[in-house]
């Protein structure tokens, strides 16, 4: 389970019976989460006024940092490409894995100055986030424009032989140039039809040269042959082709426009691989740097919340869950008992929500009001399983 509740209960005599009572209740005996203290510095509270419209700001920075977060690890599993099982080891935050970062969690007092005001830090990881967000768009289309015309390229080097690029099979010695009156044409044959074709060729048109046609090269369906002829008889030809299910493939020899085009495909690949290091170190950095951020807003946001809820002085303890995937219903209802005479409002709306549960298309459990303050972190960040 890569999912989290981060909670926070009020200090009773101290903050460390708070946390024996929720240890007790969660692990001694029914083992329903494993369980982790969840460090939040003294941080400056400052007004109500500031306190209750901060809540309303977290929770919007909340989403918008998670949705960036989620972007740069899609983007690092778009950009690896073939080895999409490498993304989680390149998904780390601040060197460790994301389930040992938040588990051992410690603010980052030179990031987030706690002599800070609250607001100012989240402006600093707002702005921090944002200029993450807006480099991201930038490179990842410059990059995918890359990848794209290189695409493109190798499109047109793959495929049937009808539509793929003929300028790596063809040599300069199969094709009659600078003549006045003859054209060297390439057909594109289907495999069953090498006999009808050997048999007719020289005679769907006047003037085509007798015995002038050579296989050239063939894939899995069709084979392309060379034929020379007279130019004034190149309508006809095509013509009768056409009827014979035949198709001449619209092509001229040019040795600068071939070269060029090799040359293109060479200088996107070189590009690509030039600029795929330096974008995966940047995705890794700035994963970490997001992550990060995160985390923080969810310490904020537990902070901010436990004061509104809990009153001052602060004393509170706050507690990361990581429930037990088969027992997260029970979990629930545990936490419920254990805090429910915080807050006999949001007790009687998860009565009515967890008698509800069952009922098809009546969803109140979506409010996630507790008694106890609660948000959830998932580290479930890709649309994918890897």
């Amino acid at each position: 389970m890569t999912e989290f509740w981060l909670i926070s209960a009020p200090g009773e005599k101290t903050c460390q019976q708070t946390w024996d009572k929720m240890m007790a209740a969660t692990t001694r005996t029914n083992n329903l989460s494993t369980n982790h203290k969840f460090n939040i510095p003294d941080l400056k509270v400052g007004t109500l006024d500031v306190l209750v419209g901060l809540s309303d700001e977290l929770a919007k920075l909340d989403s918008f940092v998670e949705s960036v977060v989620k972007k740069v690890a899609q983007y690092m599993a778009d950009v690896l490409e073939d080895s999409r099982d490498k993304v989680q080891e390149n998904l780390l935050a601040n060197g460790v894995d994301l389930v040992t970062y938040i588990t051992r969690f410690q603010w980052d007092m030179a990031k987030y100055p706690i002599k800070q005001s609250l607001k100012n830090i989240s402006e600093i990881i707002s702005k921090q986030v944002t200029q993450i967000d807006n480099d991201l768009k930038t490179r990842a289309s410059a990059y995918n424009n890359l990848k794209g015309n290189l695409q493109n390229l190798e499109r047109k080097n793959a495929g049937s032989l009808l539509t793929r690029s003929l300028a790596d099979i063809v040599k300069k010695d199969d094709f009659v140039l600078n003549s006045e009156y003859l054209i060297t044409l390439l057909v594109v044959v289907p495999k069953t039809a090498y006999a009808d074709w050997q048999r007719t060729y020289e005679t769907l048109a006047e003037m085509v040269v007798p015995r002038s046609s050579n296989l050239l090269f063939e894939d899995n369906d069709s084979g392309l042959f060379s034929v020379t002829l007279f130019l004034k008889a190149v309508d006809d030809f095509k013509h009768k082709a056409r009827e014979n299910k035949f198709t001449v493939r619209d092509f001229q020899y040019n040795e600068e426009e071939m070269k060029a085009d090799k040359e293109e495909m060479t200088r996107l690949s070189t590009d690509k691989k030039k600029q795929f290091g330096p974008l995966v170190r940047w995705l890794k950095v700035n994963f970490s740097e997001a992550f990060i951020a995160w985390i923080h807003i969810k310490a904020l946001r537990v902070f901010v919340e436990s004061v509104l809820r809990y009153g001052l002085p602060v004393n509170f303890q706050a507690m990361l869950l990581q429930p037990n995937k088969k027992t997260m219903k029970k979990l629930r209802e545990v936490l419920n008992d254990l805090y429910k005479h915080l807050d006999s409002s949001a007790a009687a709306i998860i009565d009515v929500s967890t008698s509800a549960m069952d009922i098809p298309g009546l969803n109140l459990s979506q409010q996630e009001y507790y008694p106890y303050v609660y948000y959830k972190i998932d580290c479930s960040l890709l649309d994918f399983k890897v």
